[in-house]
């Protein structure tokens, strides 16, 4: 019965897309908007395939533009501004959430998103209606969706460990060589050899600077 009521969704292509939040302020202003998630949710028994379409691209950062989501699973797609400037002030722009299924290329069902530049979030209220009031008569008014790919954010490529972290590195290899307090048949001064607590911090701090170099 379950396979009979989802077959004229994957034919008609109106499955539901459930997508939080449905409109996206960014504030000139505030930097902490200038970054902002997207959560796709899929409440189906089935994995869904899904890619984020823009009419704008080149002002938009988008972290994982495609990919996948578990049965009811959700997954967090991060979108950034990255041309912040009065020019860009009220204009209001689009993406398209599109999902499919797994073993299918056409799309299953889509949502769009509005995507909108504000100078600042301290705007009077009579403002903020006029802009909420023109922003759905914008919506009403489009038709067309420009099916562009955003681009991914360009990730800075990675530098290698620093200097003072392979310096840290060396000394706490150094301490752990070093003679423990109690050893006394070693040619090394009595005041280099360490205690039993002072290796074990000497451990744990390389561990933590291994850790950091592998992931560089």
């Amino acid at each position: 019965m379950q396979q009979q009521r989802r077959q004229p969704e994957l034919v008609e292509g109106n499955l539901p897309v459930f997508v939080f939040p449905t409109e996206l302020i960014f504030y000139a202003d505030d930097q902490s908007t200038h970054k902002q998630v997207l959560t796709l949710y899929n409440p189906y028994e089935f994995a869904l395939k899904f890619k984020v379409l823009c009419t704008t691209p080149n002002k938009y950062a988008v972290v994982d533009a495609t990919g996948a989501v578990k049965p009811q699973c959700c997954v967090d797609i991060v979108i950034r501004h990255r041309d912040v400037r009065a020019a860009h002030y009220g204009v209001i722009d689009k993406f398209r959430l599109q999902v499919s299924e797994q073993s299918q290329r056409k799309a299953l069902g889509r949502k769009e998103i509005i995507a909108t530049l504000l100078p600042s979030a301290k705007e009077p209220p009579q403002q903020k209606e006029e802009e909420e009031k023109r922003i759905k008569e914008h919506l009403s008014e489009s038709v067309f969706f420009e099916q562009t790919l955003c681009q991914p954010e360009n990730r800075p490529a990675s530098s290698g460990p620093s200097l003072l972290t392979v310096f840290l590195g060396i000394v706490c290899i150094a301490a752990l060589m070093l003679p423990t307090l109690g050893e006394m048949e070693s040619l090394v001064p009595l005041y280099l050899h360490l205690s039993v607590n002072q290796k074990l911090v000497a451990a744990y701090v390389l561990g933590l600077i291994t850790m950091v170099i592998l992931r560089t």
